[in-house]
């Protein structure tokens, strides 16, 4: 890995600059940054992008940046800067896309169970954009379909996983032999092997709602930066794109 690229630097500048901000301006910087539902007041076209350098806590900007400088900083060697750019932001893009097109599934299916049950549509968003809910609710539809269907509205997006996921896809695909130490696991073990399992575990999670790695995951922003990663890797590999084209 070695000394900080160019890209790779500023990209960690940017991200600490903004969780600074947000330490001290808290909840201002969420609403004005985060990737809200489209449906949200907050919400601004602008927050497709800001949403990538906004993070929830200490542990969580910690482990993307270490993950961006260590999976990063060799597919940025190999690139050079501007591939790697827009490798990144497009595979931050795909996982806000697949993250805002779940929501949109999660949000509809609620709504729809609202409305069947007698309300109007303009009467659950005033109740909802008013940061409040009916206990009743959850007498028309089941406990999850209400819970994804509020989580949808008034949960926003956060941090650089999205495209974290797909710079780990481009890493496997680059160095598949490679071998990663982790912290939680007694010996090394192939990139090829790992990244493929951290995915599935995540994809596992969106679709069950059982929590493997916590609470407040956003899973399909991550499968969604993975899957805009894969398909990336598989166009340029097909059609052999290489440095010269991004000088």
């Amino acid at each position: 890995m070695g000394k900080l690229t160019e890209a790779i630097k500023h990209l960690l500048i940017i991200n600490i600059l903004f969780f600074v901000a947000t330490s001290l301006y808290g909840d201002q910087m969420y609403e004005w940054f985060s990737l809200w539902f489209p449906k949200n007041e907050n919400f601004a076209f602008y927050q497709i992008i800001t949403h990538m350098f906004m993070h929830g806590g200490f542990m969580h900007i910690a482990f993307n940046m270490y993950a961006l400088w260590a999976f990063g900083t060799p597919l940025e060697q190999m690139w050079g800067r501007n591939k790697f750019l827009f490798f990144y932001f497009s595979a931050g893009l795909g996982s806000a896309l697949l993250h805002t097109g779940v929501n949109y599934y999660y949000f509809n299916e609620g709504m729809q169970a609202l409305v069947s049950s007698g309300m109007t549509e303009s009467n659950v968003m005033e109740i909802i954009s008013s940061g409040q809910y009916s206990p009743d609710w959850y007498n028309i539809a089941s406990k999850s379909t209400i819970d994804n269907f509020l989580s949808a509205y008034n949960t926003p997006a956060v941090g650089a996983s999205g495209a974290i996921y797909g710079v780990l896809v481009a890493f496997g695909m680059m160095f598949p032999n490679s071998e990663l130490f982790l912290i939680f696991l007694p010996i090394p073990i192939k990139a090829k092997y790992f990244i493929p399992v951290l995915i599935g575990l995540d994809l596992f999670s969106g679709v069950t709602g059982y929590a493997i790695f916590g609470q407040g995951i956003a899973h399909f922003a991550h499968i969604g930066g993975a899957l805009f990663g894969f398909l990336m890797m598989w166009y340029w590999k097909k059609n052999q794109f290489n440095n010269n084209r991004w000088n």
